[in-house]
């Protein structure tokens, strides 16, 4: 067991974690902290297949991150091989376009992005602050979501607004889920050392979801904007609609604009829809019970999918490869079916029994013989690139 990193997923009421070992090749331990804030916050540690949970009693980011290094020290023997901590930062802005080994001006640097994540990026700074305070001494690196996006051109990046509003305050896209990217284009390459030099397309569909164009290794294209609120139908987000109808929701309903927002960021999606659940895998038991509104979710979530996956498309030379990640991509036989369905026009085409039987946690090929376009099932591991990120930037 050789250099082990704590990788640290910090949220506004929940604290994820891991720590992996062996260049980030074994998990150790996972776990998260939830509900913190509230007056029954729990942490939960999952450790050679035995899951055990600590009520917090402060339910603070800090005493997540204290029953962490209470856990290390019970077991001295993974502690003394612990090098450094590596945190997700969901918004880097353009000040990162890579991963950054932390100290006070990358702090500064992630708190003068807030404004375009405000929730996420006050947990981020907690979480970071927090991890240095118990941590004193050991090493560690933020790995930013946005980062992967950096390499797209201007006519993708900026919105046609009043160019003074991207001069002046930043107002561009960003995009997100840029660390699963990553990682999903390089375990492709492992795959088919071909894709390092041709078209690729990856749905990141889970609770959040998003679509990228990775052209020669590089995204081209995605369809997440300045928050993750733009592009796909979500769990709970809308995606991408008429901005007019934020005006409309805020006058008929007699609220703000902010509580509009908060609105289509936390109540639609395939929630509002469904007027049932956000999860998928509530929607599609409840389908095959009948529930016409769940069905008209799921097509929908498939539909726009696919619409984003055509759409960043435009940005490749040819669509040699699309990849299904995230929970959703990699565990739903009939969203992937229904998705691939409405990409006929793009000669892509899936083999149902390699789609229904694909199996679970395994990277997988699933489409038809005929099909111009490989398609794939590649689970993602955003905590081993964030794990190999710090590994690299402790021992430059």
């Amino acid at each position: 067991m050789t250099d082990s990193i704590l990788v640290i997923n910090c949220g506004s009421s929940s604290l994820k974690f891991a720590i992996l070992s062996n260049a980030g090749q074994t998990l150790i331990v996972e776990g998260i902290a939830e509900r913190l804030g509230s007056d029954d916050s729990s942490i939960s540690f999952k450790f050679e297949g035995q899951k055990t949970e600590i009520e917090l009693k402060d339910s603070s980011h800090k005493q997540a991150v204290t029953q962490i290094k209470y856990w290390l020290e019970k077991h001295p023997y993974i502690q003394k091989n612990l090098v450094g901590i590596g945190h997700r930062v969901v918004h880097g802005g353009e000040t990162f376009t890579q991963s950054a080994l932390i100290d006070q001006s990358v702090i500064q640097g992630i708190a003068d992005c807030s404004q375009f994540a405000p929730l996420h990026t006050a947990a981020h700074v907690t979480g970071i602050e927090v991890a240095l305070q118990i941590f004193p001494g050991l090493p560690q690196v933020a790995v930013f979501d946005t980062a992967f996006h950096q390499t797209l051109e201007p006519e993708q990046y900026l919105y046609p607004i009043p160019m003074a509003m991207y001069r002046d305050h930043h107002f561009r896209k960003y995009g997100f889920h840029g660390t699963s990217y990553r990682y999903i284009s390089q375990r492709l390459a492992e795959l088919d050392p071909k894709s390092q030099r041709q078209g690729v397309l990856v749905a990141h569909l889970g609770n959040g979801a998003s679509t990228c164009a990775i052209n020669k290794g590089k995204s081209s294209d995605t369809s997440m904007g300045i928050t993750p609120l733009e592009g796909l139908m979500m769990g709970t987000r809308c995606g991408s609609l008429d901005p007019s109808l934020t005006s409309f929701i805020s006058k008929a309903e007699h609220i703000s604009c902010d509580e509009a927002l908060d609105i289509l960021n936390k109540k639609s999606g395939l929630l509002g829809i469904s007027e049932l659940s956000n999860d998928c895998r509530t929607l599609e038991e409840a389908m095959v019970s009948g529930d016409s509104r769940a069905k008209l979710a799921l097509d929908m979530f498939a539909s726009r999918t696919a619409k984003y996956l055509a759409s960043v498309a435009t940005t490749l030379e040819s669509i040699d490869h699309l990849v299904f990640t995230g929970g959703i991509g990699e565990n739903s036989s009939y969203l992937r079916h229904v998705i691939c369905q409405h990409l006929k026009a793009l000669n892509i085409s899936i083999h149902e029994d390699k789609n229904n039987n694909a199996p679970r946690g395994i990277a997988s090929e699933i489409h038809a013989d005929h099909s111009n376009t490989k398609v794939w099932i590649i689970p993602t591991n955003e905590e081993l690139v964030i794990a190999l990120d710090t590994i690299s930037l402790i021992n430059h």
